[in-house]
């Protein structure tokens, strides 16, 4: 464990003045953004690199961060993430033979601040009550006023377009070229192990940026196309919007995860929202409501799909699954297209495999379409 002794201080100010006093660790410096919470007990490395997160600083519930250090094969991405961390505590040293490296040196490897030392339960109820807002960490201005005018220049995630920066910027492959099933799949932030659990189900993928247009998606070929998660506003991303809903008037099977799911819906015209404090953990019960069978799910989302936009086009729209917590959409259908989607993912292992059904009717579906 770090020695607070030894630390630097740090402070935490929350959009609404609320301020935390606490030590700084990996890269000393200063950092903003929304922050928010994720209750999931293990998978840190995992959340600190999902695109998902870009721009965001995370607050992990769980007390010890750190302890089992941080492996080269468990990232979601080819970075950090998360602009920072809060967390209670900071363990330097770890007991997994498989570990590359501490957590502090993945930390100042990638050049990314943390404060520990902080109440956490603390943070998390006030998040919980008042709702997500603008945050800022210094281990290099201590001043509150200071902190306060920087905090006051950070935009907020409502109406901020994201996938862009986290998004290629060049199409690539991934998995034989010679696989029965090619899926043309949209990069708005994708994580690693999305493109794993396709080519695992015999897909060549080929990942686009963003931006791709119809023409390019197509140019492929593809017997699937596959939306990805990623961060920011999904009704920020207009340029994506009347991609995807010509996608699904050509009729070829979809899949979307996460934002993918949000941006389906907002090409059929159904509204989204930014949700008070947003899902994020891996203990989120979903129940799917063509089975009646209950998911354990993983989630990360700050925006939901607005149900009442949805029951005015029951006749267009099917909602599959629904949050047990709060009956929020967490799954659509389009009613005639062999297109869906669904808010949680399905490609991490919470349950453990609860969701892994998803990419096998994704493949299901080209095989039929086929």
């Amino acid at each position: 464990m770090l020695s607070d002794s030894a630390a630097r201080e740090a402070i935490l100010l929350l959009e609404d003045g609320t301020h935390y006093e606490g030590y700084a660790a990996g890269l000393p410096g200063t950092a903003t953004g929304e922050i928010c919470f994720n209750t999931g007990m293990t998978g840190y490395q995992e959340i600190f690199t999902d695109p998902s997160y870009f721009g965001q600083i995370m607050v992990t519930t769980h007390v010890h961060i750190g302890n089992y250090g941080a492996r080269n094969a468990e990232v979601e991405s080819d970075r950090m993430q998360i602009n920072a961390l809060i967390c209670k505590t900071f363990i330097d040293e770890y007991s997994r033979a498989q570990a590359d490296e501490s957590i502090q040196a993945f930390f100042e490897q990638q050049k990314t601040l943390c404060i520990y030392g902080i109440d956490t339960r603390s943070v998390v109820r006030h998040i919980r009550s008042k709702g997500a807002m603008n945050a800022i960490i210094s281990s290099e201005i201590l001043d509150l006023n200071e902190l306060k005018k920087q905090l006051a220049k950070v935009p907020s995630m409502d109406g901020l377009e994201l996938s862009t920066s986290v998004s290629t910027k060049e199409p690539y492959e991934v998995g034989d070229q010679d696989a029965r099933l090619r899926v043309s799949a949209f990069d708005y932030g994708i994580k690693k192990n999305i493109l794993n659990c396709l080519v695992e189900r015999g897909c060549h993928v080929k990942v686009f940026p963003a931006t791709a247009t119809y023409d390019e998606i197509m140019a492929f070929n593809p017997h699937g196309i596959f939306l990805s998660n990623g961060p920011g506003d999904p009704a920020a991303m207009t340029y994506t919007h009347p991609v995807v809903k010509q996608l699904v008037e050509e009729g070829r099977p979809l899949f979307g995860i996460c934002l993918g799911h949000q941006v389906l819906a907002l090409s059929q015209g159904i509204s989204t929202y930014k949700m008070h404090h947003g899902h994020r953990g891996i203990n989120h019960p979903v129940l799917n409501k063509l089975t009646g069978k209950a998911e354990i799910t993983s989630q990360n989302h700050g925006f939901g799909v607005s149900n009442d936009s949805i029951e005015k086009q029951q006749e267009q729209i099917q909602v599959t699954h629904i949050n047990l917590n709060d009956q929020t959409v967490e799954g659509l259908r389009i009613v005639g297209k062999p297109a869906f989607s669904v808010q949680y993912h399905p490609e991490a292992s919470p349950g453990p495999h609860d969701s892994r059904y998803l990419f096998d009717e994704f493949v299901s579906l080209m095989d039929q379409h086929n």
